[in-house]
């Protein structure tokens, strides 16, 4: 049978009086709450500490510290130096060492020149932090200013260059024609060369032949002395100049002098002795032999001669002391300006013989329109030369350097 409502009821209440209620709780402190805060006045408490008790250089740490930080926050003008911190004195005796309550608040802005000395010049530089300084950056140089575009297209015109010269070449002068007296070149009258050999050693007897009129042509002996200032007063005095080669003759009680051109020598030894006396002096159109007759029959003895002569632009004089002279031949081979002696002044040293010689050159000059003559520094040749030269041109006849002659015969052949 099903209970009552009523009787469920009581009895649920029944129930409900005899329940044993459940122990009270005690109310806990909450101590992570109050950690925070307990922890933030022990971290400030310390940070005063150490600002105002007089720690060895510990306070003036937090101080440059403090100063960097609010440096950072509002920088000094650039015209304000660096400011180093003043230490606080200790406090007395008996005075409390814990901080005022207004320790973390930030002093205004003018109470910081009463903390801090200014730092002299020479340390306004330096940081005050106690890390070495760094190296000073350098200065870069200044940017280079672009030039602004052009506000249009501008048409670039290259300039015009004018054309170059053509080259000009360089035209070889021989040496016989630049060391060359100049002579008449429109002169019809017979051509007479003059030739004194053997000048340079007697120095009376050259001084006597430079003193002729010219133009002559003075060969030197190149074995003499003082050829530099001898030579140069034969130019000065409008004469020719020759060097008179020393060559070996066929009679050997002939001295040709030393270091004469021999037939038993080497080419190379006969280059080396011409190379000498070609060096002794300057300013010659060529040579000519001194004796030389068994050199100058020898064809094969003068081949390194006359190389060497065309070599240096150079002419030949050949003496003829001998009837079959090689010496045409060989010039001819190698394109050699020569010529020969028509006629000998002084074989006989004495006045008539050297008169008729002279009348004889005169006759070879009409004939063949130019005549060569070789002569030497003795008295009676200089003698006769001197009263001949004077009435040479009322006779019709032109004296001109024997280099003039050549020319013409090189011309005519």
């Amino acid at each position: 049978m099903a209970a009552r409502p009523v009787d469920r009821r009581l009895r649920e209440f029944v129930a409900l009086l005899h329940r044993r209620k459940p122990p009270r709780r005690r109310a806990r402190i909450r101590w992570r709450a109050l950690a925070m805060p307990v922890a933030v006045v022990l971290v400030l408490s310390g940070l005063g500490a150490l600002l105002w008790f007089p720690w060895p250089g510990l306070g003036s740490y937090f101080t440059s510290s403090g100063l960097a930080a609010m440096a950072s926050v509002s920088p000094v003008p650039a015209s304000t130096a660096w400011v180093a911190p003043v230490p606080r004195p200790a406090p007395a005796a008996g005075a409390s060492l814990e901080p005022p309550r207004a320790v973390l608040a930030v002093p205004p802005a003018p109470d910081l020149t009463a903390e801090f000395s200014v730092l002299p010049p020479q340390e306004a530089s330096r940081p005050l932090s106690s890390e070495p300084p760094l190296p000073p950056v350098p200065s870069l140089p200044p940017p280079v200013p672009s030039l602004p575009p052009p506000a249009q297209p501008v048409a670039m015109l290259m300039p015009s260059v004018p054309a170059a010269d053509p080259p000009q070449l360089e035209v070889f002068v021989p040496a016989w024609i630049r060391n060359a007296v100049p002579a008449p070149a429109q002169d019809t009258r017979p051509r007479i060369a003059v030739v004194i050999d053997d000048v340079g050693l007697d120095r009376a007897r050259s001084a006597r032949a430079i003193a002729l009129p010219g133009p002559l042509t003075l060969s030197f002996l190149p074995y003499a002395t003082d050829l530099a200032r001898q030579t140069e007063a034969a130019r000065k005095a409008g004469h020719e100049l020759l060097v008179h080669v020393p060559m070996e003759p066929i009679d050997k009680s002939n001295n040709a002098g030393p270091g004469p051109l021999d037939v038993s020598l080497t080419s190379a030894q006969i280059l080396e002795r011409l190379r000498w006396d070609l060096g002794r002096f300057d300013g010659y159109v060529g040579i000519n032999n001194h004796m030389g007759s068994r050199f100058t029959s020898d064809a094969d003895a003068l081949e390194p001669v006359m190389q060497e002569l065309r070599a240096r632009g150079l002419l030949f004089i050949d003496s003829r002391t001998v009837a079959h002279s090689a010496g045409f031949e060989v010039a001819s081979k190698y394109g050699v300006p020569h010529a020969g002696r028509d006629v000998f002044l002084d074989d006989d040293i004495s006045a008539p013989a050297i008169g008729a010689r002279l009348a004889e050159l005169e006759r070879v000059a009409r004939r063949a329109g130019s005549a060569i003559a070789i002569g030497h520094p003795h008295d009676a040749t200089l003698d006769a030369l001197k009263t001949w030269l004077r009435d040479a041109p009322a006779k019709g006849f032109a004296l001109v350097p024997v280099s003039a002659i050549v020319k013409e015969r090189q011309s005519e052949g």
